[in-house]
């Protein structure tokens, strides 16, 4: 016989926050957003630690590379999108590792006998305006130069020079030794006006490139969410149909985390993605999407390392109306969190939660985080900016950015979905739609996250931890909701903007 459940489940929009007692340490700025990427036992610390709780959506509308380094930046992560070929998510992967705010192995290296038009053809692929020019063109050859775009003018009667004519040559470049701190080689940058710095060895060897707008992109953005060799921690999702040629390529390419993108993750597809990941790669690996506790535990005791929550609560997500799967994202993440805890009670080890879905204003990133998810994971939001990779249009007057689900026909992301076999989508999940353009990550992001921590204060909390022990939540009827906005008025065209 089936099981019913009687109790609706409810949506974020259906809760409220009841203020707690603020005491005054509890100002925004004594707030801190901290919070477990990946599970960790009990008396340690995760070994990813994000420094706010976002992450942006595993879509190719959303999570390019170039959102990886905006959103790694502010502290959160992206997961870039893996409805792409292998060879592309790679490539994507390794750019937004390369942009490292410290020590940089060089991408960009030529010898030189390469002409100026080499130069400008690696210029236009990598995006890197210096180059290294070593004796055999490796990133670790004996350095003879660099070039910069101030070492040439282009012309048409220029492109067969070779860079021995004009590149800046050893003898004449300020550089530093092997073992020099950062701190020593932040100061020669200072010291002599320098872009770029060099590292080398006792044998002239190229070891590393420092560069200053690293130096002062980490001054902008204290936050920024780096591994041990001060690069940026980036995520990519990957599907249950190629992992065994797609994993191995992205591990290669530097990725730090992994996620299983898929629209339900309670499946044994999932596990033995999971299984496999875990017994051939240090890496760690997140799986979903799940809505109760047993889907949570299913993947847990295949080894994930976080899970996703929610299915068919995102804005472009057509699933529950397609199949009738799915479950309110409030409902679905308060029971995921009990059976999260639940787990930690029984095993001593804390496997992080991500609200993925269900986000409307940004009042809702609090409520999932105060119901217990560690962080959540937002397409719309993120696609409305400048970092998406999608277009900016003029539709009926108005600036959007596209934006279109991994369960569209557009997408065409069959990968995605666990059915053990290769076909073609039969049935949209998604839609193809526009969102209201928004400007910049880094504006609109401190807008929302000081939001969270003026809430968090009115709660009485100065972490997400304390949030989760400290709040009361309420439900509402839909006539409080009413009352809860703006009523009985008439507003002006300029209106009150909403989230």
């Amino acid at each position: 016989m089936a099981t019913y459940y009687t109790e609706p489940s409810r949506t974020f929009s259906e809760y409220l926050l009841i203020p707690g007692l603020t005491t005054k340490a509890c100002t925004p700025a004594n707030v801190h957003l901290k919070t477990p990427l990946v599970k960790f036992k009990k008396g340690e610390e995760s070994a990813i630690q994000l420094n706010i709780p976002f992450s942006s959506a595993v879509m190719q509308a959303v999570s390019d590379h170039h959102m990886a380094v905006a959103l790694a930046r502010a502290g959160g992560i992206s997961f870039i999108f893996g409805s792409q070929s292998i060879e592309e998510e790679a490539r994507m992967v390794s750019k937004a590792k390369s942009w490292k705010a410290g020590f940089v192995v060089s991408k960009s290296n030529l010898t030189p006998e390469h002409t100026l038009a080499d130069v400008l053809e690696l210029k236009e692929r990598t995006g890197h305006s210096t180059v290294a020019i070593t004796q055999d063109g490796t990133p670790r050859g004996k350095l003879l130069g660099i070039v910069t775009s101030r070492d040439y003018r282009v012309s048409r009667d220029s492109s067969a020079k070779q860079i021995r004519e004009f590149m800046t040559p050893f003898s004449s470049l300020v550089y530093g030794q092997s073992g020099l701190s950062l701190g020593d080689a932040n100061d020669l940058i200072w010291e002599h006006k320098l872009n770029c710095l060099p590292i080398v060895d006792a044998d002239q060897n190229l070891e590393f490139l420092v560069f200053r707008k690293d130096y002062d992109a980490h001054k902008e953005n204290p936050l920024e969410l780096l591994d041990e060799n001060k690069s940026y921690i980036v995520g990519a999702g990957i599907n249950t149909k190629d992992y065994e040629e797609r994993v191995p390529a992205l591990v290669e390419a530097g990725v730090d985390v992994l996620v299983i993108d898929s629209s339900d993750g309670y499946s044994e597809w999932q596990s033995d993605v999971i299984r496999y990941v875990k017994s051939n790669f240090d890496v760690k690996i997140g799986a979903g999407n799940v809505v109760d506790r047993e889907g949570f535990r299913y993947l847990v005791d295949a080894g994930a390392d976080f899970i996703k929550v929610g299915i068919g609560g995102g804005s472009i997500c057509i699933t529950r109306e397609q199949k009738g799967i799915g479950r309110g994202q409030a409902s679905s993440v308060i029971e995921v969190a009990e059976a999260r805890d639940e787990y930690f009670r029984e095993t001593g080890i804390y496997v992080p939660i991500c609200s993925d879905g269900g986000i409307v204003h940004d009042y809702h990133i609090t409520l999932a985080l105060a119901m217990g998810a560690d962080f959540v994971m937002m397409g719309r939001y993120f696609a409305r900016f400048d970092e998406s990779p999608t277009r900016k249009l003029k539709v009926n007057g108005s600036f959007v950015k596209e934006f279109w689900g991994e369960g569209s026909n557009r997408a065409r992301n069959w990968q995605r979905y666990d059915s053990g076999g290769k076909s073609n989508l039969l049935f949209e999940e998604g839609v193809d739609s526009y969102v209201p353009y928004a400007g910049s990550l880094q504006e609109n992001l401190d807008k929302t996250i000081g939001k969270i921590k003026s809430t968090m204060c009115n709660c009485g909390a100065l972490s997400i931890q304390e949030l989760q022990q400290k709040a009361r939540i309420t439900l509402v009827s839909a006539t409080s909701l009413v009352e809860g906005g703006a009523h009985d008025v008439m507003l002006k065209e300029s209106g009150i903007s909403g989230d």
